[in-house]
């Protein structure tokens, strides 16, 4: 980057296929790979097929490469990287030294740094071309959100090619603090021995800290598990009345609360929280302190990647560790908003970073609604991608004239009070949805659902799918069953003796063996499935008149049964 060339990353869990289609289109010229077993992987099914100039061997030794593979390439490792770079700070000094100036190009902010694929609905993946800007604007804008200083500790678990990791990583190694990289396995041993400041993680890993906070209460003694689920939901009510003499509840209501009204509700908050206060504080000695000692991040997490369950947020502001959600995408460097650790509104993804512009429009006629209604997020300014490479009919659908971006994501803004329990939530801005298909995993993963749904109704036993997981842990989906052929299936598998129950329940195991039948080599697998009798219709509201699945009428309807289905 340094020089001016752009990467192209990708994770190494990406099948061999698709690394080869994102090589070919990007048109790239080298490959830098982590290991010789990664090497090995790719040996016959990518490097055969590739015209690279060279190869960078990031870890262990040359001599464990498939030999015939790198036959007539150049592999250098870390050493031969390191030994070319003294020989040029040599060469370059020698030649001052005799007079002569070096030539050199200029990098432009406009440049492109960095092509970051992100999976398409046709299933080519598409290339996010982001600038030396874009990531300079995260850079120099991050620190109103984590006001980081040198010696700070920071633990990180994103893959490190992720958008969200490696804005957050540049900003960190700028700010003279230090980087300390874990895993799922190794989050708790680490978090102990490390004891952070910060953590940048997505959902998946504070909801994973919940339930083993929740685990450790639950397995103590009864009476200690008694007194700390009493003093936790005491502190649940203090920060509920804390927030109404702050400012900070969250409203959609433009209209200003009347003030006596706000003065009556203030007073009471303020008793409430006067009265609670002496348990919360023994809270704080008896339960929390022991629980700070054992994650540490005694500054602030910060969420990102998905939206944070609102019993997470809650639980870990009672407890007193901030956690600061945040919103981006791959194409806006990623963060365009964030909670400020001095207005931390929970359920909100914050306010507008420095310089980033967003509106709200509506879904049909794209005209800007005003503050409290719902409609489609769009982004303006310096994080925004200088589009999609090799693709102008895509860069034209996701970026008007104006320079806005389509987030495809159903938001709304706060509106502004100027006094009242939401004075300090103006221009906040909360997600409820996603209005495009791509599914957001707790995990941070992105999943387009359309490719695995094309794949999944291929099954004869399948008349309709709509695959499902938004900030889950895992995919799963709402089936309409070919009903004939499932019967006919189930009754050669088994006897059936006219049972309902039975019949029901041969077929939902035969529905689950055909989505691992059929979805066998994708990259993700289905998880629990809700079977529904009512296809989804041009009529009962379900598809549009373009015979497209209406996800989120879909998803509405089924609510309370998708949310059993995951418990």
């Amino acid at each position: 980057m340094a020089t001016g060339a752009i990467n192209v990353v990708r994770g190494t869990k990406s099948s061999d296929e698709e690394l080869f289609q994102i090589y070919s289109h990007s048109e790239s010229i080298a490959l830098v790979v982590d290991s010789p077993q990664f090497f090995n992987r790719l040996a016959e099914t990518f490097i055969s097929r590739i015209n690279a100039r060279f190869i960078v061997l990031l870890w262990g030794d040359k001599s464990s490469l498939n030999s015939k593979a790198v036959m007539d390439i150049p592999v250098y490792d870390y050493n031969d990287i390191t030994e070319l770079g003294r020989e040029n700070r040599n060469a370059l000094c020698y030649s001052s030294e005799q007079g002569r100036q070096g030539v050199f190009e200029a990098i432009t902010p406009e440049d492109v740094a960095t092509l970051i694929y992100t999976s398409g609905t046709s299933g080519a993946p598409k290339g996010v071309m982001l600038t030396h800007r874009n990531l300079l604007h995260q850079i120099n804008n991050m620190w109103e959100i984590v006001p980081a200083v040198p010696g700070d500790r920071f633990l990180s678990m994103l893959p490190p090619w992720h958008a969200y990791e490696r804005s957050a990583e540049y900003f960190i190694l700028t700010h003279g603090t230090q980087q300390i990289y874990s895993s799922v396995k190794y989050l708790k041993a680490d978090l102990q021995k490390y004891q952070p400041h910060y953590v940048f993680s997505v959902p998946l890993v504070y909801e994973t800290l919940y339930s083993s906070i929740q685990r450790q209460i639950s397995s103590s003694s009864p009476a200690r598990k008694t007194v700390a689920l009493a003093l936790i939901k005491i502190s649940l009510l203090y920060m509920e009345a804390k927030k109404i003499f702050e400012g900070t509840v969250l409203s959609k209501n433009p209209v200003k609360p009347s003030p006596i009204s706000y003065m009556f509700n203030c007073l009471w908050a303020r008793i409430v929280a006067a009265l609670l206060w002496p348990l919360h504080n023994l809270a704080k000695m008896l339960v929390y302190k022991k629980i700070h000692s054992t994650i540490g991040i005694s500054k602030a997490a910060i969420s990102g990647g998905g939206s944070l369950p609102m019993h997470v947020d809650k639980f870990f502001e009672a407890i007193g560790i901030k956690v600061q959600n945040g919103y981006g995408l791959t194409e806006t460097s990623p963060a365009v908003a964030a909670r400020r650790p001095f207005c931390n509104v929970l359920g909100t993804v914050g306010h507008p970073i420095k310089h980033t512009e967003i509106k709200i429009v509506d879904i049909e006629t794209g005209e800007v609604l005003p503050d409290g209604s719902k409609g489609i997020v769009k982004i303006k300014g310096p994080p925004v991608m200088k589009g999609y490479y090799k693709n102008p009919s895509a860069t034209n659908n996701a970026l008007d004239q104006e320079g806005w971006f389509n987030t495809g994501d159903i938001g709304w803004i706060a509106p502004h009070h100027a006094t009242g329990p939401s004075r300090k939530c103006g221009g906040i801005l909360v997600l409820e949805g996603r209005a495009k298909d791509t599914i957001v995993l707790a995990t941070g993963e992105n999943v387009e659902p359309a490719e695995l749904e094309e794949i999944a109704s291929r099954s004869s036993l399948i008349d309709q799918i709509m695959v499902i997981g938004q900030d889950r842990r895992r995919l799963g989906a709402i089936v309409v069953p070919n009903n004939n052929e499932a019967l006919a299936a189930a009754k050669r598998k088994s006897s059936l003796d006219g049972n309902n129950d039975e019949a029901k329940d041969t077929v939902m195991n035969l529905l689950y063996d055909e989505l691992r039948t059929w979805m066998a080599g994708c990259s993700f697998q289905i998880g629990p499935i809700l079977v529904v009798e009512e296809p989804f219709t041009i009529d009962n509201g379900l598809m549009t008149p373009t015979m497209k699945i209406r996800r989120d009428r879909v998803a509405a309807k089924y609510q309370s049964e998708i949310e059993a289905l995951y418990e």
